[in-house]
């Protein structure tokens, strides 16, 4: 197998990077650049650990080939903050409603709860534990995970 550079917007920035035709995008994004959000969990798109989003479509970033996305644009969890660096309403949310505890799971449950939340349905509980479903945690038991998302979706809620 032979490296071929490619080139990747992740997180609004450009970034260009040698990977063999089988490195999976996850991979690519942790060895090459040093993005450390998306988690390997599973490599076989069960857990979620790796969720980002790809072309604006939230993908599970063991299930693509790097070189697919050669061209596009990634955004990972770490993408998600504020331009001064401090936590958007999904994060802050999650940390509020101490929706983590060991911490594997979040960056896949922040992406697919921002998704969920820029997809415009309605926010019960029903419809986020559906959004979440592609999503295992180990650690929360989903109650506060799903209140996080809830609070996210209503600004005037906080804790």
């Amino acid at each position: 197998m032979t490296d071929r550079d490619i080139t990747v917007t992740v997180d609004g920035k450009p970034e260009t990077a040698a990977a063999q035709d089988r490195t999976l995008l996850v991979h690519w994004l942790r060895d090459a650049l040093d993005k450390r959000g998306p988690k390997i969990g599973c490599d076989t798109g069960n857990c979620g650990a790796c969720t980002v989003r790809w072309d604006g479509a939230l993908v599970k970033s063991c299930m693509v080939l790097a070189v697919q996305a050669d061209g596009d644009t990634v955004e990972t969890a770490a993408g998600l903050s504020e331009v001064d660096g401090s936590l958007n309403r999904v994060q802050q949310c999650f940390k509020d409603h101490h929706a983590l505890q060991c911490g594997y799971c979040t960056s896949g449950m922040l992406m697919t709860a921002t998704d969920f939340l820029d997809s415009g349905e309605s926010v019960t509980e029903e419809t986020t534990r559906r959004a979440i479903k592609g999503n295992i945690c180990r650690c929360t038991g989903y109650h506060n995970i799903v209140q996080a998302i809830r609070a996210a979706a209503s600004p005037e809620e906080r804790l």
